[in-house]
């Protein structure tokens, strides 16, 4: 393709340019169609429209690619231009990636259970085909309600447009949650793989485009000083903390259905897991990590009943003061029931059974309204066999921390011990961090960028496999029955814009522990 990233577009439109005075930052993605469905929808605003655009602005998307929003709304040609375009950001230097993106948007109108709709749309991916030498190449993404995941897949195998022959493929990404227990999930996966191929399947998880996750492997298996140390010899347990300061919002009809075990655990969580506990892969392919992640959650040992009593946390918010601001409680919500008894917070302790991580616990909490917005993962090592300074002056007892801080920075940090400085041998901590925006320079990404991109050229690294999906659902699902049978004691059982309730913390100190202190 060249220097230039020249732009054909149908023939009532005209070419484009967009600027070319850098090159390709890596390999541009094959010619596609991006076809989204609930197009009109929150996560198009929020997240999937940014995406593309800020895919388009760094050139990696072809001169061949269009977008067809597929939606229920009442929409024109120009109302879902129009509409798409008021996401994006403005500026100067975003103007002709703009005009150029904007040719390449469509829209149909259907209901996704009335095979015409999918008639119709065979016949315009057809056409722009033709005319925008698209190849015959399509990416489905159900940005919907999880209803619709196998109503879809099962009529665009009926309207033969899951089929791939000739050289074509054709992928489909199915957003969280994939299921809501494990029965269903199962019921699902067989349903879509009774249309697709497993390699046509892409479940995405937002969290993983994040590049602090992505990182975790470059960081583990690409420096020699860590992976040595990586284990239960080293490492006294592990934290995973996933804290949020908004509420519901308007998401109360689902999330009340739903609750923080579903909507996080088997997803998220899962994910960071498996990506730290990990064995080395034989290699960067996407079957041969998946295979290793798969490996660490099939080895979470399984909870008993009375391992439910003891080793979960589950926690409702109630009124309290956010940023200076009343907040009402979970139950006050619209869309949720005045006696709910949804969880809106979790904490866990998991264990693993396999030799890297024997008798090293991995606790988790996870919940909204929380004090700030948090998410990190924080190995604890071991303190060393003798304390050498603990008769020096100030010198308390402390062990090594390494913090992989996903969100709202991206960081990664190694406390460590250290002389202070004087005449006298006082110890301290310090701290030894790095932080991408610091580092690499700050880029206004949705955290999609690099997972449509690895749809469009076939890398399903980052993309949960149908054994993954239901091993997460094992490690959630006796929770679930035991919450199930015993409602909740108190409910709501902490205040909004404090840590979680009491007994998260009581989790940890059973054990002579306690959770890592987050600065603001």
């Amino acid at each position: 393709m060249g220097d230039q990233f020249r732009i054909r577009e149908l023939s009532a439109t005209p070419q484009i340019d967009l600027p070319s005075d850098t090159e390709h930052p890596g390999r541009v993605a094959g010619p596609c169609v991006f076809v989204l469905f609930g197009a009109a929808g929150d996560l198009t605003k929020r997240k999937l429209a940014p995406a593309l655009f800020n895919l388009a602005k760094a050139r990696l998307l072809s001169d061949n690619f269009a977008v067809i929003g597929v939606s229920v709304d009442d929409l024109s040609l120009e109302d879902f231009r129009r509409q798409v375009s008021s996401f994006l950001p403005a500026g100067p230097d975003s103007t002709r990636a703009l005009e150029w993106f904007q040719t390449r948007l469509f829209y149909e109108r259907g209901d996704f259970a009335d095979p015409n709709t999918f008639a119709k749309l065979r016949e315009r991916l057809a056409a722009i085909d033709t005319e925008q030498h698209t190849e015959g190449n399509y990416l489905f993404y159900l940005a919907t309600a999880p209803r619709f995941f196998s109503q879809i897949v099962q009529q665009l195998g009926a309207a033969a447009l899951s089929r791939q022959e000739n050289g074509r493929w054709r992928r489909v990404v199915i957003e969280k949650p994939f299921g809501h227990d494990l029965e269903s999930a199962q019921a699902l996966n067989r349903d879509i793989k009774s249309v697709l191929q497993e390699n046509q399947i892409y479940r995405i998880d937002h969290y993983l485009g994040k590049e602090t996750v992505q990182n975790i492997m470059v960081f583990r298996f690409d420096n020699a000083i860590f992976e040595p140390i990586w284990n239960r010899r080293y490492i006294d347990h592990v934290q995973i903390t996933n804290a949020e300061t908004v509420g519901v919002e308007q998401r109360g009809g689902y999330f009340d259905t739903a609750g923080t075990l579903r909507d996080m655990v088997p997803n998220h969580v899962m994910q960071l897991l498996s990506l730290t506990a990990m064995e080395s892969p034989v290699s960067f392919q996407a079957d041969a990590v998946r295979n290793e992640q798969a490996k660490v959650l099939h080895s979470i040992q399984p909870l008993s009943s009375d391992d439910v009593l003891q080793r979960s946390v589950r926690g409702q918010y109630g009124p309290g003061v956010m940023d200076g601001k009343n907040v009402s409680a979970y139950r006050a919500e619209p869309g949720v029931a005045a006696e709910s008894r949804t969880e809106t917070f979790v904490a866990l302790k998991l264990n693993i059974d396999n030799w890297r991580w024997a008798g090293v616990p991995f606790y988790f909490r996870t919940g909204k309204r929380l004090t700030q917005r948090h998410t990190e993962i924080a190995i604890q090592f071991k303190r060393t066999p003798f304390e050498l300074f603990r008769n020096a002056p100030l010198h308390k007892l402390h062990t090594n921390t390494l913090v992989i801080q996903v969100q709202p920075v991206e960081a990664i940090s190694l406390s460590f011990g250290a002389k202070i400085p004087g005449p006298l041998l006082r110890v301290g901590s310090v701290d030894m961090s790095f932080e991408y925006s610091r580092y690499f320079g700050a880029d206004a990404y949705t955290g999609y960028e690099v997972l449509l991109y690895d749809c469009m050229i076939g890398d399903a690294t980052l993309f949960q496999r149908a054994d993954m999906v239901e091993a997460g659902w094992r490690v959630v699902d006796p929770v679930m029955d035991v919450w199930r049978v015993l409602p909740p004691r108190k409910f709501p059982n902490y205040a909004s814009g404090s840590w979680g309730p009491v007994e998260a913390d009581q989790l940890l100190q059973l054990d002579g522990r306690q959770w890592r202190r987050i600065e603001p």
